[in-house]
């Protein structure tokens, strides 16, 4: 998995406009009692959103789209879902859509010319969505945050050129994690800012390559990752990691080697006992799930050729269908 090639990176795009099958995320677990986990898959043509039970059963594709819907958000109350929609037709690369839970009622906000939208998650209250933004014009990136319709759009980071992914809103309101990138080969660590562009904080070094899917946990005590995202160095398997919002206390949950099964995370559950993720083994891909103390592995959906992807675990909602299965 190359996070480098990542839709938060349009500033690579620029020179051409044109837009690749390129895949990133978004996201956070919000407090409550879990429900459906949705995710991005390859259908063949393109990648759309699943959602699955917490116990592997009706998996269920629920966008449609032209062009790709990558890196699903779930809102706060688990009612709707927030996602990026690439559309591969210029002036627009990508957009920022909301839907219902089933995917319906979809809502495509369209960006001005010339501008890609990407990488959207709720805020706890479920009023506003952070998302990544780039202008080609100007060749600026940054973090942004509007409301549900598009509109009150304001920025949060500042600085041309700077390149940020996986906007993705502490618990409490008031921070927000992303992946930041140093221009290097591999340069990609975690950082935390306020919601206001202040207080920019890095928890990592550059050489953890952290993987862009990050999640807060429900309690705001802790961040996890993946770290060895594009596998910089032969042989080192990618791993899950939390670590405190100050940079201590870094665990590791997962301690794969040799290059050949990796561990991709997704997010916490919405009641913080668990962490979902993408376990790759010789090839193969599954969903799985493990507690934030790295016991008890558990399985969702077994080995095979489908490959979650940017994967978020959503709060049960009102939906006699959507309950917690475990």
């Amino acid at each position: 998995m190359n996070t480098k090639h990542h839709l938060g990176s349009f500033a690579a795009l620029a020179a051409t406009l044109t837009f690749v099958a390129l895949v990133p995320p978004a996201l956070a677990a919000f407090p409550g009692h879990n429900g459906r986990i949705a995710f991005q898959a390859d259908t063949g043509a393109g990648y759309q959103i699943y959602t699955v039970r917490p116990n592997g059963h009706d998996l269920r594709q629920i966008t449609h789209v032209s062009g790709e819907a990558t890196h699903p958000d779930w809102s706060p109350d688990g009612r709707r879902i927030v996602f990026e929609h690439d559309i591969f037709i210029a002036p627009v690369c990508s957009s920022i859509a909301i839907m219902n839970a089933d995917g319906s009622d979809l809502i495509d906000l369209l960006p001005g010319p010339d501008v890609c939208d990407g990488d959207p998650s709720f805020t706890p209250d479920g009023t506003r969505l952070v998302f990544d933004r780039f202008d080609f014009n100007t060749g600026d990136e940054a973090l942004w945050i509007m409301s549900l319709d598009g509109t009150d759009r304001q920025r949060i980071t500042s600085g041309p050129g700077a390149q940020r992914a996986d906007p993705t809103v502490s618990p409490n309101g008031e921070m927000l994690s992303f992946v930041g990138f140093n221009g290097q080969d591999f340069g990609q660590a975690l950082f935390t800012v306020g919601l206001d562009g202040g207080d920019l904080f890095q928890l990592t070094p550059f050489t953890f390559d952290v993987a862009i899917k990050q999640d807060w946990a429900p309690d705001g005590r802790h961040l996890v990752f993946t770290d060895n995202a594009d596998f910089p160095h032969p042989g080192d398997s990618a791993n899950i990691a939390t670590i405190r919002p100050d940079g201590t206390d870094l665990r590791y949950l997962t301690h794969y080697q040799g290059g050949d099964i990796n561990a991709f995370v997704g997010s916490y559950s919405p009641d913080g006992r668990w962490i979902v993720f993408r376990l790759e083994d010789h090839g193969l891909y599954g969903l799985y799930k493990i507690h934030p103390d790295g016991s008890h592995l558990r399985r969702i959906l077994g080995l095979s050729s489908f490959r979650p992807r940017f994967i978020d675990w959503g709060p049960r909602s009102e939906d006699p269908d959507d309950e917690d299965d475990d």
